[in-house]
């Protein structure tokens, strides 16, 4: 497992296309192929995503993180990527990328992993909506065959069955796993036969669910993944019913809050002799360096570092996915949103250095840490 005190330097490698399918209308399975002198580069564990960076026509450098949507297998890698509304790169690469292709990919990041280390079988609940199941599916296919009592209850909200990514997968898991697999597919905008999985996931229904089919006390442990509406509504209810935070694992594909301050990654910044400014020294690959960042800008420290060295690691930028932590060694910092770090690794001095924000003369982090 790549743990965040040993964890795995993120770095980008070219990767070949061995295979693209459409799931639906509007997404894709992309598969990789993993050559075995990058076996150990893309060595994962089932919940973790990777970035794919490339540039497209009249655009800079683009980067987009994607869960990784099968169990460890040796030499592949496979991601889901379902068009997003205005999405610059989902919807480029839905009508263009092709098998033999080569993309940027980073070796894979996160923490949306199995926690458990138990000596007796384990039931595992998740949550998922949308583009949501593309990490569930490989934790219910790991946990499933990681031993042969585990169960898993799935509650997997869509739109329309149409819509829905993964039928034909979560089927056949259904059929190999008939008494162990509990499948809910809850369908916002169609009629099912129960009134309790037809419409809109929320705080009520979830209640329900919890009171008629899965039921807290019988649970080890919670993956929640979706947008930050449904993720936040379902770690309240579960934290009403006195589930442990410590057992609760969650994931945002988007925010979904209005206001949100935009990604600063590659922002320009103006510097004056006249102005004062924050002293910014960070750590990565064993070299130090340092960047002076203007106090009127509210730049964020992974920008600055990005302005004189390309190769800060980052995926979202937004707060989300915990690519661009690091320790903070020297000074203080606003960290404006946090959706990736837990508890005990701020009590470990981390911060993303995406949302951090110096708020002294000087600050200093490492990423090495």
């Amino acid at each position: 497992m790549v743990t965040t005190s040993t964890r795995r330097r993120a770095t980008f490698h070219s990767l070949v296309i061995a295979e693209v399918r459409h799931l639906t209308a509007d997404a894709i399975e992309v598969t990789f192929e993993v050559p075995e002198s990058l076996a150990h580069q893309f060595s994962y564990e089932p919940g973790q995503y990777i970035a794919i960076r490339t540039s497209l026509v009249g655009d800079a450098s683009v980067r987009r993180s994607y869960s990784i949507c099968q169990a460890p297998v040796e030499g592949q890698l496979r991601v889901a990527i379902k068009r997003d509304l205005g999405g610059i790169f989902s919807t480029w690469a839905i009508s263009n990328l092709r098998a033999g292709m080569q993309l940027e990919v980073m070796s894979p990041e996160g923490s949306f992993t199995s926690q458990l280390v138990l000596d007796r079988p384990a039931h595992y609940v998740a949550i998922a909506a949308g583009s949501g199941i593309t990490p569930v599916l490989a934790l219910v296919e790991s946990t499933l065959a990681g031993h042969p009592d585990n169960r898993f209850s799935l509650v997997y909200s869509n739109r329309t069955a149409m819509d829905t990514m993964f039928v034909d997968e979560l089927a056949d898991l259904k059929d190999r796993y008939p008494a162990r697999l509990a499948l809910y597919h809850v369908l916002t905008r169609e009629r099912r036969s129960s009134d309790l999985l037809s419409g809109r996931l929320d705080a009520a229904k979830f209640r329900e669910i919890l009171g008629s089919l899965i039921f807290p006390t019988d649970v080890d442990e919670w993956f929640i993944c979706g947008p930050f509406d449904l993720v936040q509504l379902c770690r309240d209810e579960l934290a009403a019913l006195g589930v442990d935070a410590s057992a609760i694992r969650y994931e945002l594909f988007t925010t979904g809050e209005p206001g949100r301050p935009t990604v600063q990654a590659g922002r320009p910044i103006e510097l004056s002799a006249e102005e004062a400014v924050h002293t910014i020294t960070f750590r990565l690959d064993g070299t130090t360096a340092t960047v002076t960042s203007p106090v009127h800008s509210n730049e964020s420290i992974l920008n600055a570092a990005l302005r004189v060295r390309g190769d800060v690691p980052f995926a979202c930028a937004g707060g989300v996915c915990g690519t661009c932590r690091a320790v903070l060694t020297d000074g203080a910092v606003d960290m404006v949103e946090n959706y990736a770090l837990e508890p005990e690794e701020l009590a470990r001095g981390y911060v993303l250095t995406c949302q951090s924000i110096p708020t002294s003369d000087r600050v200093a982090v490492d990423y090495d840490a």
